[in-house]
């Protein structure tokens, strides 16, 4: 006979008013995770540790921003009917695309101010940041939510899941698909794979790693975000299946570009060094 668990609850410790959510906790050890691979990473390429902790202080507050953002502008019917509910993030709401675009934006500008390769930056950190993007799904497993369309307890059974998670994907006693944990793997076998090829001689020039994790990330969330049942539309297809088509495109057409019209651009094993002396020799 098997032990029905129940939901787990969404909420870590509870002081009166204020709640700490596990949604909250996961996401922030994601991202510490991410920035301390990061800083060992960067060492290794010539990069300083400050690079990388003031980077994510103007990140952090600029990617929520984005995230909230891109998510309102989808749904502009709705708050611009109830604009006082903009701000109100803790009602559910973000969308990790958003995120990631502020986030890129602020990286372009932290590296030029600080004379660095952004380049160099973004490929330091785009196999750490999908690793935290893996742990974060499992915020959207502690909050029931981001899963995909109804099913059966058959089907889940099938997949030879822990108990723990069929009964968290019960929700009002119908059984769903863990959308979550499809992206979470596929997320972090993407960090698996990128963290070890680019340390593999002349695979990788600057730049490269970073479009490889938007390869592999845009491929993945195509297929998954098709199966949710949350998420915004845009015609036949969900907003965030479009933009993962632009960029997964994009992304190829770049690589193209940048092997046959720049095949002189530094290897990414080179790192900072690389760049330090082409920009000495050019003095």
């Amino acid at each position: 006979m098997e032990l029905f668990l129940g939901a787990l609850n969404p909420i870590a410790l509870d002081f009166g008013p204020f709640e700490i959510r596990w949604y909250g906790v996961i996401i922030a050890c994601g991202v510490i995770l991410a920035a301390t691979l990061s800083v060992t990473e960067g060492k290794k390429r010539g990069l300083k540790d400050d690079y990388f902790y003031d980077f994510l202080l103007w990140a952090l507050p600029f990617s929520l921003i984005g995230a909230r953002l891109y998510y309102v502008i989808f749904e502009w019917k709705y708050y611009v009917v109830h604009p006082s509910e903009i701000y109100r993030i803790w009602d559910g709401g973000i969308a990790i695309y958003g995120c990631l675009i502020a986030a890129v934006i602020v990286l372009l500008l932290y590296c030029r101010h600080q004379k660095i390769s952004s380049w160099l930056f973004l490929d330091v950190i785009a196999p750490n940041v999908i690793l935290a993007q893996g742990i974060g799904r499992w915020g959207n497993f502690m909050n029931q939510e981001a899963h995909g369309r109804a099913t059966t307890l058959a089907f889940l059974h099938k997949l030879h899941l822990p108990q723990f998670i069929v009964e968290q994907m019960q929700i009002g006693g119908i059984y769903y698909q863990p959308t979550f944990l499809y992206e979470s793997v596929w997320d972090v076998a993407g960090f698996i794979v990128l963290a070890v090829l680019r340390q593999k001689q002349h695979l990788f020039k600057q730049g490269e790693v970073f479009f490889a994790y938007v390869i592999w990330y845009a491929f993945g969330r195509f297929f998954v975000e098709g199966m949710r049942t949350d998420s915004l539309m845009l015609g036949p297809l969900r907003v965030s299946q479009w933009l993962s088509v632009a960029l997964f495109v994009g992304s190829f057409l770049w690589l193209f570009h940048r092997r046959y019209w720049q095949p002189y651009a530094p290897w990414y094993l080179d790192g900072q060094i690389a760049l330090n002396k082409e920009e000495t020799k050019r003095k």
